[in-house]
């Protein structure tokens, strides 16, 4: 495997986490954009922001073990 095939693995690896933490804490469907401002912008709590920031960080960090 090439480094940019891998690079490319590791992006859409994150790409599908980051939708993952969207969908469960945030309550967002997709990070797509639908170009709908109606379907792109979304209300959210400071309190969901910093849960999902927190589900991040530890995804992170459980990715280097």
């Amino acid at each position: 495997m090439t480094s940019s095939q891998t690079r490319n693995d590791d992006a859409a690896h994150i790409d599908a986490r980051l939708t993952q933490i969207a969908q469960q804490v945030l309550k967002v469907p997709t990070l797509a954009y639908r170009n709908s401002d109606s379907l792109d912008f979304h209300t959210v709590s400071v309190g969901q922001i910093k849960l999902a920031l927190r589900a991040a960080y530890e995804a992170g960090r459980q990715s280097m073990k």
